[in-house]
């Protein structure tokens, strides 16, 4: 029986990152830049005013109400006549005399000798003159040119994840595309002579294909572009149609229900047509049969997972999750681990590493984890599809424990956030 950790770096010995890709920056979110993105020009590309006021030389408001930002100083009252107004987006090029001020709105550019911005509230509002009740400093309320980016400054850096935060400064520089890591193309398929898709009733003796939907579900949480195949064709030449389309087409394979039973030996006879397919025992549980190779002309990654849901569900979060991630460009493609508190015991499979769902909280007074596992670790029960939707985490427990006392510490893989 192979361990875990030895099954997962043959997996990860085979994962290939599909090739960089442009895309418009509306469809870069969540994906890994490829590219340093060096700036051309400044940002901003013009002084500009920070908030809506006047646009005056700080010299000529200097010491106005106790001085610059309340500073002490001669107090002395000025007033200025208004000679514009700016608007934000204002093309034409205005030049500030001595002791006058102009209009201005937030963005708009600063006109010609001004060096700074009088707030609104430091004013009286007026529109022809304006009384200045305190000064400003030089440069107040100014978004210098290249205050945000210099020209030839990294933007965005490659190796970067982008968020909303990265569209914008993109946005912000220019760029219409960008080079990213894509998504990895993930197809997902089922296999059995019981099942039925969810359009249709279930007769005598048949099941819906959980499978198929579970696991492209994950496969988009995990961060793949997922095609679910659902359920395959038991003809040969239409199941070796499909499976070899889908293996050309994609970066991972993935087929529920394809290890052990009667059913499943036309499927493995294709696959033995297309590459190597190993089916073993891993010291794991749930999931503990499972296959894995690399099919096809670029050897792409196959896998084969238990027909149970909770199983497939587990080795699919234990074994594939992490190669996806890893073409993705993630540079840590595993969950983040914690350790927390057992709430009850846990029993687990002798000689085999458990991955059983739990709920994680969080003692508000001393911050410590809490974990409750969910359901037996054995048994009927440990397949119940209905305790795994209300889990948050996997409760880890090495190969070599039998049984986890109530108050000892145990790793726990986060899941993703519900809600």
């Amino acid at each position: 029986m192979r361990s875990v950790e030895e099954q997962q770096a043959r997996v990860a010995a085979a994962a290939v990152a599909p090739r960089p890709v442009r895309v418009a920056i509306a469809e870069a979110q969540g994906l890994m830049c490829a590219e340093e993105v060096v700036t051309e020009r400044p940002l901003p590309g013009f002084d500009q005013a920070a908030i809506d006021g006047y646009a005056v030389r700080s010299v000529d408001v200097l010491g106005v109400g106790g001085g610059p930002d309340g500073e002490e100083g001669p107090d002395r009252q000025v007033s200025l006549p208004v000679m514009a107004t700016i608007e934000a987006g204002s093309r034409t090029p205005t030049r500030l005399q001595p002791k006058q001020a102009a209009r201005i709105q937030t963005g708009a550019p600063m006109p010609t000798l001004a060096d700074a911005v009088l707030p609104l509230r430091w004013t009286d509002g007026g529109e022809k003159r304006v009384r200045v009740l305190r000064g400003v400093r030089s440069g107040a309320y100014v978004r210098r040119t290249g205050d945000d980016v210099q020209p030839g400054d990294v933007a965005v850096r490659a190796g970067t994840i982008i968020g909303p935060a990265q569209v914008g400064l993109l946005a912000a520089v220019g760029r219409e595309r960008v080079l990213v890591h894509p998504r990895p193309r993930l197809s997902v398929m089922s296999v059995g002579g019981e099942l039925v898709d969810i359009s249709r009733t279930p007769g005598n003796g048949q099941v819906y294909d959980v499978n198929s939907y579970a696991l492209a579900a994950a496969g988009r949480d995990a961060g793949a572009e997922v095609n679910r195949v659902g359920i395959l064709d038991p003809d040969p030449k239409e199941l070796r149609e499909v499976i070899e389309g889908q293996v050309n087409r994609s970066e991972v394979v993935v087929i529920a229900g394809g290890v052990g039973g009667a059913a499943t030996e036309p499927v493995r006879r294709v696959l033995s047509e297309l590459g190597e397919m190993e089916v073993t025992r891993i010291a794991m549980h749930p999931g503990s049969v499972q296959g894995f190779g690399q099919l096809g002309r670029d050897g792409v990654p196959v896998f084969l997972l238990p027909a149970n849901p909770v199983s497939a569900l587990v080795v699919f979060e234990v074994m594939v999750r992490p190669l996806i991630r890893m073409a993705l460009g993630r540079r840590h493609p595993m969950r983040r681990i914690v350790k927390a508190r057992t709430l009850s015991p846990i029993v687990s499979v002798p000689g085999r590493k458990g991955f059983l769902r739990g709920q994680l909280m969080r003692d508000h007074e001393t911050g410590e984890y809490l974990v409750q596992t969910l359901g037996g670790a054995s048994g009927a029960s440990s397949h119940l599809l209905a305790t795994l939707a209300e889990a948050n985490c996997l409760v880890i427990v090495p190969a070599e424990t039998e049984e986890v006392r109530t108050g000892e510490i145990v790793d726990v893989a986060f899941l993703a956030q519900r809600g």
